[in-house]
């Protein structure tokens, strides 16, 4: 864990020797809550995680929670739906826990994927990343998860949570919300966009191009459809050194853009399935060891039309601050030394 004043980052998990327990970040996140949770996560299947949000409900918190439909739902009628059972029945128990709880739950609006992972706390603070609240996301996936402890950054995560209980996000959003403005929180600066609304593929291909020395990223799935790739091909042309791992299973699909970038000379290596990784899972990019990009954005065009979606920006490559430039730096740098330990513990070059 880096600690910058009131912005956190974390990363895990330490089965495979990351640093950070990340069930623990996020359970110890929602028991610090005193007044209100709202909660957006694309699945809730990890028990103690749900224990913790019971738990808070318990304090009389305002709890409101939205998830995505497809972790709840069987796939084909059961020839007995009134028998618990099947795949994904320990979303539906832990559903069931939720509402007896007097939860408010929401689902599915989004005919797309609802991929957000964020938790606003107390109007006050905001946990986000790439993490899904699930055994597999903090004890087999390789993830990240940033906490922000500011109320102008809570408010932006608060509207969106807003909008997305309207159902107003991805094909039902009703209309584009202006880039939230950026913040500055001990003296780093944060920048959060959401898709479909403020195009997170423009925001990371702009921020590329502002980069000088390198660009070093980890992540879960990378598509030609996303112009993301098509930055870094030309970046790679006029010699900008590109280091990356991604997810070895996502990789080798027929529309990753990871052979084309192979080609022009990109630094790859593949993360497999083994005993103690199961997904690299991270939507993590380091640019020039100053500026770190997290959040739950997948580098795909879908991610970026249809998904509901988050990006948050740490760090300003041109700050021209002193102490901008000193906190900022220390984050990426934490987060670049996770990119290296898992090239060099987990990757296989390509």
């Amino acid at each position: 864990m880096i600690k910058i004043g009131k912005v956190e980052f974390y990363a895990g998990p330490v089965g495979a020797g990351a640093p950070d327990n990340l069930e623990d970040v996020i359970i110890k996140f929602i028991d610090k809550a005193e007044k209100r949770l709202d909660i957006a996560v694309q699945e809730l299947e990890n028990r103690p995680i749900a224990e913790a949000i019971i738990r808070a409900r318990s304090r009389k918190v305002l709890v409101k929670l939205v998830l995505e439909q497809d972790y709840l739902r069987s796939t084909r009628m059961s020839s007995n739906p009134w028998s618990p059972g099947g795949k994904n029945e320990a979303n539906r128990q832990i559903q069931d826990a939720i509402l007896r709880s007097k939860i408010d739950v929401k689902s599915d609006y989004n005919s797309s994927i609802f991929h957000q992972k964020f938790i606003v706390r107390d109007g006050a603070s905001v946990l986000t990343g790439s993490t899904n609240f699930t055994p597999t996301g903090t004890g087999e996936n390789l993830n990240h998860v940033v906490v922000v402890h500011n109320e102008k950054v809570a408010k932006i995560y608060s509207s969106e949570f807003r909008e997305i209980q309207q159902g107003h996000f991805g094909k039902r959003n009703e209309g584009h919300d202006k880039k939230p403005t950026d913040v500055v929180v001990s003296n780093v600066p944060i920048r959060v966009l959401f898709a479909p609304d403020h195009n997170p593929e423009m925001e990371i291909m702009k921020q590329m191009m502002k980069a000088r020395k390198r660009i070093d990223f980890a992540i879960f799935t990378y598509a030609q459809s996303s112009g993301i790739d098509d930055t870094m091909l030309r970046l790679l042309e006029v010699g900008m050194p590109i280091r990356g791992a991604f997810d070895g299973k996502q990789g080798a699909q027929d529309w990753a853009a990871i052979p084309a970038l192979k080609k022009k000379g990109a630094k790859l290596f593949a993360v497999n399935q083994s005993d103690t990784v199961r997904k690299l899972h991270h939507k993590l990019m380091v640019l020039d060891d100053k500026v770190v990009i997290a959040g739950s954005f997948n580098y795909t065009g879908p991610a970026n039309r249809l998904n509901d979606e988050n990006i948050i920006i740490l760090g300003d490559l041109d700050s021209t601050s002193v102490t901008q430039k000193k906190a900022q730096k220390k984050i990426a740098q934490a987060a670049r030394k996770e990119i290296d330990r898992i090239i060099q513990k987990h990757g296989k070059p390509i």
